[in-house]
Formats: structure tokens, C-alpha cells, sequence
């Protein structure tokens, strides 16, 4: 672990700000700082340690809450000076409640008011918030929404309408100058396949965790599963 300390600058008051997002969504949770003692305890107990600056003391994350955060992974940034710490967030991560304690937004017009969708996901990731907006649908009272009927449909629509879809994403492709009907009909496709992944009671990261496990078989046996 020595060799480790070697490479981290702390600094004069001998702490290094931690930015802690969580893996499954890559949604920055929140920023503390590390001292070389909640360093230590962090990677030897595989759950965040943080010094708080006010208090002039260790703390655990959820020691008192129950909201835990495991570490998945830590890396230290090119000029040694931050952390980087992502984890699988038990609970939420912010002591107001909210999951991340950068729910506020700051535009020309000033601090905005307050809401739990921030920050928000990156576009990468916008499958994720797709599949987070059928979720809260599948909670509503009413079928207010198109979403909210085809959940409530038998499974036999839902499978037809991927059915539909998928041979509209062929006809699309053959003709190839039309890229915008493509993206069209192709946006139609994932969208029906996320609310036949709600329908079956799965989630959008139980999708992602089985295809990490085929590129994880690549990375070890040198065969490709993808």
C-alpha cells in the first residue's frame, strides 16, 4: 500500500478531493475528500472512508444512514492530485435525500429550483433515462400514456409490435439513401425492446451486466462472444 501513497499527492493539509459516481448509471453522486487513513480503509474495506473537514474526523458513508457505498473501482487522475471512486450506491448518495448532491442546476437565470432528475444522464447513457421514464410509467394509476397501455397489454402485443418494428428497421435498410428513416424506425425498435424488458420484469442494467459478461469472456479466453 506504500507504493500506492507514493503516487498520491495529498495536499499541505493532507487531503485529496474524491469524486464518487455511480457505476451503474456514470451519474456524478458527490465530491469529498480523502485523507492517507480513509484512503486506507477505503481499499481495504471496499466501502468509501471520508475525512470531513469540519468535523476533523474520519467518517464512513452510511455508517448512520444505511446508504453504503461499495467501491467497484478508484483511479487516480494524470497529475495525482484527485480521486476518482465509483461505487454501487446503496440508497442515495445525498443527505437531503436526493440521490446525488448535484440536483441544482445554474443557468443565466440563476440557481434553478430543486429537482431529483439531476444531474442529468450523459447522451451516451440516454437509454438508461428511457428505460428510468418507462419505469415510472409502469407506476402510474391510469394508462395516461402509450407506454403505460402497452405494459398493461397482454405480452402478445408487446411481442408483435417487436415484430413489426424489427421488419420495419429491414425495409428501412434496403433503402439505404434514406438515413433519417433508418434512425427512425431503428429509435422505434429499442424503445419497444426496453418496454418488453419492464414487461418481463428485468431491468435495463440486468440487459448491460449480460453483455459485460460476454465482453469480460473475450477479454479472458481471447474469444469473441460479441
Amino acid at each position: 500500500m506504500e507504493k500506492i501513497f507514493e503516487q498520491v499527492k495529498f495536499s499541505q493539509d493532507g487531503l485529496i478531493p474524491a469524486v464518487v459516481q455511480d457505476a451503474e448509471s456514470g451519474k456524478v453522486l458527490m465530491t469529498a475528500y480523502m485523507n492517507r487513513e480513509s484512503l486506507k480503509k477505503t481499499l481495504e474495506t471496499g466501502t468509501t472512508w471520508f475525512f470531513s473537514r469540519s468535523r476533523g474526523c474520519l467518517w464512513h458513508k452510511g455508517e448512520t444512514s444505511g446508504h453504503t457505498q461499495r467501491v467497484t473501482g478508484l483511479y487516480l487522475d494524470c497529475d495525482g492530485d484527485s480521486l476518482l471512486v465509483q461505487v454501487e450506491q446503496k440508497g442515495v448518495a445525498c443527505h437531503t435525500g436526493e440521490l446525488s448532491c448535484y440536483y441544482r442546476e445554474i443557468t443565466d437565470q440563476g440557481v434553478m429550483p430543486e429537482t431529483g432528475s439531476l444531474p442529468p444522464f450523459a447522451s451516451a447513457a440516454f437509454l438508461q433515462e428511457l428505460f428510468q421514464v418507462i419505469e415510472e410509467r409502469s407506476q402510474e394509476s391510469a394508462a395516461s400514456s402509450y407506454t403505460r397501455q402497452l405494459l398493461e397489454a397482454p405480452r402478445e402485443k408487446v411481442l408483435r409490435k417487436i415484430s413489426e418494428e424489427s421488419t420495419e428497421v429491414l425495409l428501412a435498410c434496403m433503402s439505404a439513401e434514406d438515413k433519417a428513416l433508418i434512425k427512425w424506425e431503428v429509435a422505434d425498435l429499442l424503445y419497444h425492446l426496453l418496454v418488453l424488458v419492464k414487461k418481463e420484469n428485468l431491468t435495463f442494467y440486468d440487459i448491460i451486466a449480460e453483455l459485460q459478461k460476454r465482453r469480460k469472456r473475450v477479454a479472458t479466453s481471447g474469444k469473441s462472444d460479441l
